[in-house]
C-alpha cells in the first residue's frame, strides 16, 4: 500500500487550496496514486493511534488525581494547577479521537459512494454481483467498526465530566475541605476510566481487524 505520509509535502499546498471541497480533494490524491481506500486505512490507523494516546492521557490524569487526593497537606493552588492541566490534556486527547473518527467517516462515505456508482458501470452481470456482495460485506464490517469507535468516543465523556467538575470544585473552593471531598470521587473516576479503556481496546481491535481485511482484499 502507498503510504500517504510520503506524499504529504507534495500535496500540502493543493490540500490547503482545495479547502472544504471533498470530491476535489480526493481527486487530487487519486492523481498522486493514492486512492480512497488508502486514505481510509490511513485514517483508521490514525484513529487507533489517537485512541491509544487518549488512553495514556486518561491514565496519567487518573494517576495525578490519585496523588493529589492521597496527600494530607497538599498545596491547593499547585493541586488545582496540576489537575487542571491534566484535564486540558485529556480533553484535547478526546477531541483528537473525535476528529479522527469523523475523518474516517468522511472518507468511508466517499469511498462507498464511489464504489456504488462504479458498480452500475458493469456490463458483466457476474462481476457486478460479486462487487456488490463485496461492497455489502465491507460496509457491514465498517459499520461495526465505526459503531465501536463511537462507543469508545462516548465513554470518554463521563470521565471528562467528572474531571471538569472536580477541577471547577477545586477552583471555587481552594481549601482543605475541598481536597477531602474529592476522595469520594476517585473510586468513581477509576471505574469510569476502566470502562473507557475497555471500550477503546475493543475499538482498537476492531480497527486492526478492519485494516487487515481491507489489505487482504487488495492483495
Amino acid at each position: 500500500m502507498i503510504h500517504i505520509a510520503n506524499k504529504a509535502t507534495l500535496l500540502a499546498a493543493v490540500a490547503a487550496f482545495l479547502g472544504g471541497c471533498a470530491s476535489t480533494y480526493y481527486n487530487a490524491w487519486e492523481k498522486a496514486g493514492i486512492h480512497k481506500r488508502d486514505i481510509l486505512v490511513s485514517r483508521v490507523e490514525n484513529t487507533r493511534d489517537s485512541q491509544q494516546d487518549a488512553q495514556e492521557e486518561f491514565k496519567d490524569a487518573l494517576e495525578q488525581f490519585g496523588s493529589i487526593v492521597a496527600l494530607q497537606n497538599t498545596d491547593l493552588k499547585q493541586a488545582y494547577d496540576k489537575l487542571s492541566t491534566e484535564y486540558e490534556d485529556s480533553e484535547a486527547a478526546a477531541q483528537e479521537v473525535t476528529d479522527r473518527i469523523n475523518s474516517v467517516a468522511a472518507v468511508a462515505e466517499a469511498l462507498f459512494k464511489e464504489w456504488s456508482q462504479e458498480i452500475e458501470q458493469y456490463t458483466n452481470a457476474e462481476f457486478k454481483r460479486s462487487s456488490s456482495n463485496q461492497l455489502r460485506a465491507t460496509r457491514t464490517r465498517y459499520d461495526g467498526m465505526l459503531a465501536t469507535m463511537r462507543r469508545s468516543e462516548a465513554s470518554m465523556q463521563p470521565v471528562l465530566a467528572t474531571f471538569r467538575d472536580n477541577v471547577l470544585f477545586l477552583k471555587h473552593n481552594l481549601n482543605a475541605q475541598a481536597i477531602g471531598s474529592l476522595k469520594g470521587e476517585f473510586a468513581s473516576l477509576q471505574d469510569d476510566i476502566a470502562i473507557l479503556i475497555r471500550e477503546m481496546n475493543r475499538s482498537i481491535a476492531e480497527s486492526d481487524q478492519f485494516i487487515a481485511e481491507l489489505r487482504s482484499n487488495q492483495a
